[in-house]
């Protein structure tokens, strides 16, 4: 069967080619990268609504998921439209990148024609790159667990979030979690947005220990749902609401509501279903962007767990080593010989 024809088509006022239309990008499922930009189409207002002017890495997946993956952080300097826009991120490293940052649907159109699966997108906009203003929890669980156990910690989340008077937006994350986001001011830098997360999941595990833990060694965590507070530390990011996800199964990362999350499983949402599902109920995130909020409370809350000898935690292996962090050495291995002393709070990014 001869391969089908390019095709130009017209989004958001800019003209984005579409190439190899038929090409296979889901196996299991048949689904094709037509599928997958009609996809991206269909999710409209919401996807561009947790991408907009946000610096995003993409996940690509040129010959779809047989094939091989990478992670684009740099758009190329060359056969890329003039109209697409770019923003400077730094990493921990101080290096820099000129990322992909979203003005309108055909940013998104022409990522899912260069092969991308997954939209990984900073918690920043490109004006404010060094100050997070989308607060994020990551419910991980362990082993074991089932969404079930993600959604009871979930009500924890949202009850601590309700005596803040916050208001928090869940979405499924295409797995076995639960991503629970929260609009803050873009005043503070990566270190205190992230250690006011820590501050964060540590009053929700002080609700329930026996389910939820903030302990970043694996050997401590046991059958409990982890709160992966580093999700806030620089260059980590998140699959974003209504990206695919690079499974099987082509699910969807799905905001729901706090009524529905109980009632639904991962597996609902994917390619086919979640279109259906905007044109019926909407995007349960559409008011995301109506409240910013104020993370001082939880800044004294910091304050408050540094005074009970609760300091920082440890980063990503990948960052450099931060004032304040404990030692990056498993609790079975710690001994006199490894330890270095870490009693002082990170004030400043490294």
């Amino acid at each position: 069967m001869p391969k089908a024809a390019a095709e130009e088509i017209e989004v958001a006022g800019h003209t984005v080619r579409l190439s190899s239309p038929d090409k296979v990008m889901f196996p299991d499922k048949g689904y094709t990268k037509r599928d997958v930009f009609e996809y991206y189409l269909a999710a409209g207002d919401g996807i561009l609504r947790a991408l907009r002017n946000r610096p995003t890495t993409l996940q690509r997946f040129p010959d779809g998921l047989a094939g091989e993956t990478f992670f684009q952080k740099r758009i190329p300097t060359r056969g890329v439209p003039e109209w697409i826009q770019t923003s400077k991120i730094k990493f921990p490293s101080n290096r820099t990148a000129d990322e992909l940052c979203p003005a309108d649907l055909a940013h998104v159109a022409w990522a899912a024609q260069m092969g991308t699966v997954v939209f990984h997108p900073w918690p920043v906009r490109g004006t404010a790159p060094d100050n997070p203003d989308e607060l994020r929890l990551d419910l991980d669980p362990q082993p074991g667990l089932g969404f079930a156990d993600v959604v009871a910690t979930a009500e924890v989340v949202r009850e601590v979030l309700s005596d803040l008077g916050w208001i928090g937006f869940p979405k499924t994350s295409g797995g076995r979690g639960v991503h629970v986001y929260v609009r803050i001011a873009p005043r503070w830098s990566f270190v205190e947005v992230r250690r006011a997360v820590i501050a964060l999941a540590r009053e929700i595990e002080r609700r329930n220990p026996a389910g939820i833990t903030t302990s970043w060694w694996k050997e401590e965590r046991g059958d409990r749902v982890f709160l992966d507070y580093n999700q806030m530390a620089r260059d980590r990011t998140i699959a974003c609401a209504y990206s695919l996800r690079a499974n099987a199964r082509a699910t969807v990362s799905t905001p729901v509501t706090w009524e529905e999350l109980g009632q639904v499983e991962p597996d609902d949402f994917d390619l086919r279903t979640v279109p259906a599902r905007i044109a019926s109920v909407g995007d349960p995130h559409a008011a995301i962007d109506d409240v910013e909020h104020d993370i001082t409370p939880l800044l004294e809350w910091v304050e408050r767990d540094e005074k009970a000898g609760l300091g920082d935690l440890n980063y990503p292996p990948d960052h450099p080593k931060m004032p304040g962090e404990p030692p990056r050495v498993q609790p079975s291995k710690m001994n006199h010989a490894n330890w270095e002393s870490s009693s002082s709070p990170s004030s400043s990014e490294g």
